[in-house]
């Protein structure tokens, strides 16, 4: 079965750090643009951050950029957001994806052909 674990989550405080990983197994991520979603309370799922299968392509929303790091290691078939100078905005259930092969850049939810389960994320003030 494909699996992608993410783990790494937790609560901090406004300005806090935060590194998030997704161990893969029964996938090889080296074929596959990894991405990161996020899902805040009452909200849609938003993508956070796309890494191309090299690593040389990347994408971060604006609301991440220069705080978030998306990066992988194919090696260790994980990929990992390191996510600094955390916000109250930055709350909500974080999920790993690989995308399908088909999908735009960035990938959407419903261009995602794996799910991991999520990891939250929660910021306080």
């Amino acid at each position: 079965q494909v699996q992608l674990v993410e783990s790494g989550g937790g609560s901090v405080q406004t300005g806090g750090s935060l590194r998030l990983s997704c161990a893969a197994s029964g996938l090889t991520i080296s074929a596959y643009a990894m991405a990161w979603f996020r899902q805040a309370p009452g909200k849609g799922r938003e993508g956070v951050a796309t890494i191309k299968e090299g690593g040389g392509n990347i994408y971060y929303a604006d609301s991440v950029k220069g705080r978030f790091t998306i990066s992988r290691d194919n090696t260790e078939n994980t990929v990992y957001l390191q996510m600094n100078s955390l916000l109250p905005e930055d709350t909500g259930m974080y999920y790993c994806a690989a995308a399908a092969l088909r999908s735009s850049w960035p990938p959407q939810p419903w261009h995602v052909a794996y799910w991991g389960q999520g990891t939250q994320v929660t910021v306080s003030s």
